[in-house]
C-alpha cells in the first residue's frame, strides 16, 4: 500500500487514514501517526509542502504530551524511532522525528476548542450578533482581546468539510453529561497550563483544539498537541488588541492565498519560495521559543 509520508513509500502496515497533513497506520494493536510536510488551508491541501513542518508538529506534540502527562493521560507510547517495531526499522529516513507510536482508542466525536482571545471565526461571529458559539458576550470587545476567562466551545467532528459548532448542552446530548464534563475540564486544564507556560516563553496561545478518546474505559488526550496547525500562536512582544496579530501558525499562508484572489474552491495557487521559506521559519521559531531548544532535527524532504 502506498501513502505519502515525505515521499510515496510502501509500509508493511495497513493505512487507516490519509488526512490532509497526516497519515495513520495500524501497527499491531497500536497506531502510527506520521506528520507529513503537506499543508492545508481553507480545507484544501496545497500543492507545495513546507519543509520539516511534519517534524515540527510531531516534536511540539511530544513536548506538550510530556509536559502534561502527570495530570492528563495521553495516547503516546513512543516517539523514539528505535522503540518502533522491527518491521518499521527499514523506514528510518521516512519516519524519524516525524512519527509517533500511539495507543489505539475509540475517538470521542467532539472537537474541544478553547479560546483565550477573540479572533478568526469567533471574531466574525461576535461582530455579527455578539455571540460566540451561542455564548452571549459583552458588547465592547475588540479584535484579538483576551477574554476574562477562556471559553470552551465544542464542535462536532466532521468526516468531510467543516466541523459544526455546538453548545455545551448539545455536546452533553451527544456524549453524556459525565463525558462532557471531563472533556470540558481536561480541555481548560491543558489550555491554562500550556498558555501560562508559553506566555513565559514569549508566545500567546490565542486558541487551540483538542481531541480525546477512550482507552481501557479511560478518557485520554489523543491526536496532536498545541501545534501551529491546531492553534493560533502570537508573539507576545508585539501583542496589541484592536487588530489582527502576526502569527507563528499557517495564517501567514492563508493571508498570502487571500491576497491572490483565490476563491478557496478551485485549484489553489502555488506558494512562492519566499512564502514557503518564511512559513518554515515561523514553525521552527515557535518550536524553539516554546521548548527553549534549537530546532536541530534533520530536515527531510
Amino acid at each position: 500500500m502506498k501513502a505519502s509520508i515525505v515521499v510515496n513509500t510502501d509500509l508493511p502496515e495497513r493505512i487507516l487514514t490519509k488526512g490532509k497533513v497526516r497519515d495513520i497506520y495500524e501497527v499491531n494493536e497500536n497506531l502510527l501517526l506520521v506528520a507529513t510536510d503537506r499543508i492545508s488551508a481553507f480545507d484544501v491541501v496545497l500543492p507545495d509542502p513546507i519543509p520539516s513542518k511534519g517534524i515540527c508538529l510531531t516534536q511540539l506534540s511530544k513536548f506538550w504530551f510530556d509536559y502534561t502527562k502527570k495530570s492528563i493521560p495521553n495516547h503516546v507510547i513512543s516517539s523514539d524511532f528505535s522503540d518502533f517495531p522491527k518491521e518499521l526499522q527499514q523506514y528510518k529516513n521516512q519516519l524519524t522525528y516525524r512519527s509517533m507510536l500511539v495507543k489505539k482508542t475509540k475517538v470521542i466525536p467532539i472537537e474541544c476548542i478553547v479560546r483565550g482571545y477573540i479572533s478568526g471565526s469567533a471574531w466574525n461571529s461576535y461582530k455579527r450578533d455578539g455571540t460566540i458559539c451561542g455564548i452571549k458576550l459583552p458588547g465592547n470587545l475588540q479584535e484579538s482581546e483576551r477574554f476574562p476567562e477562556p471559553l470552551f466551545t465544542p464542535s462536532t467532528k466532521a468526516t468531510s468539510g467543516h466541523d459544526i459548532n455546538i453548545s455545551i448542552t448539545e455536546m452533553k446530548k451527544i456524549v453524556g453529561v459525565d463525558v462532557a464534563e471531563t472533556l470540558h475540564n481536561y480541555s481548560l486544564k491543558i489550555y491554562n497550563t500550556a498558555a501560562n507556560f508559553a506566555l513565559d516563553r514569549g508566545i500567546i496561545i490565542a486558541d487551540t483544539k483538542f481531541e480525546f478518546g477512550y482507552y481501557d474505559n479511560e478518557i485520554i488526550w489523543i491526536d496532536e498537541a498545541i501545534t501551529p496547525d491546531s492553534s493560533r500562536f502570537w508573539p507576545a512582544e508585539s501583542y496589541e488588541p484592536g487588530k489582527p496579530q502576526p502569527s507563528f501558525d499557517k495564517q501567514y499562508v492563508r493571508d498570502y492565498l487571500n491576497s491572490t484572489g483565490w476563491d478557496h474552491s478551485s485549484t489553489p495557487p502555488r506558494l512562492p519560495k519566499p512564502i514557503v521559506d518564511e512559513t518554515t521559519k515561523k514553525y521552527q521559531e515557535a518550536y524553539e521559543m516554546i521548548t527553549g531548544k534549537p530546532f536541530h532535527f534533520l530536515k527531510r524532504k
